[in-house]
């Protein structure tokens, strides 16, 4: 199943998700369904809450990066309950996009080592160390399960400067190549 892709104003992106144990109900399906939707929608990353789940769950499989960055061909991971237990390297600035944003890129600055502990989708458990690329994928993706968004990430000027573009994609004005879900509040 392809989910819709929860855009930029809907409250669950602003949530702090929580763990989940093996018991999950249809974990692996979900697990299926995310990579579908992410393929879908041309990601190389997605976090359950872009899906409207509030859940410590995310998906990365940096393929199509594989030109640009050879170590990504077999870069196809799942991350539940993720836990970053270390940041450190040179401040790197790069530019990033969200499928939750649409049409939007701004530079964001990221520590380039990283160091993990999560649970794969077999409930195998790894404390793993990332660099580079890999390393800034996994915390975009990562920043989704404590309710951030890259755009709180970009330097004051220039958030200033998409303040309007962002209240357009909160009210659906706005245009994606994919099934996009718009957070309409409930009247009162």
């Amino acid at each position: 199943m392809i989910y819709p892709i929860v855009v930029y104003g809907h409250p669950v992106l602003k949530k702090v998700a929580q763990d989940i144990d093996r018991d999950y109900p249809g974990l692996q399906q979900l697990i299926s369904d995310m990579f579908e939707t992410m393929y879908t929608a041309e990601g190389v990353g997605l976090a359950a809450p872009q899906i409207g789940k509030s859940i410590r769950l995310f998906v990365i499989d940096g393929a199509p990066l594989a030109d640009e960055e050879p170590g990504f061909a077999d870069f196809k991971k799942v991350f539940i309950n993720a836990k970053i237990t270390e940041k450190s390297g040179e401040i790197v600035p790069m530019n990033e996009g969200c499928l939750s944003i649409p049409n939007i890129r701004e530079e964001v600055k990221r520590e380039s080592f990283i160091r993990i502990q999560y649970y794969d989708e077999n409930w195998n458990f790894f404390d793993e160390t990332f660099d580079g690329y890999k390393a800034r994928v996994i915390q975009h993706e990562y920043d989704h399960l404590d309710g951030v968004l890259f755009v709180e990430k970009v330097n004051p000027l220039r958030k200033r400067l998409i303040k309007g573009k962002l209240n357009d994609i909160s009210r659906g004005k706005f245009e994606a190549e994919y099934k996009t879900l718009v957070y309409i509040p409930k009247k009162k």
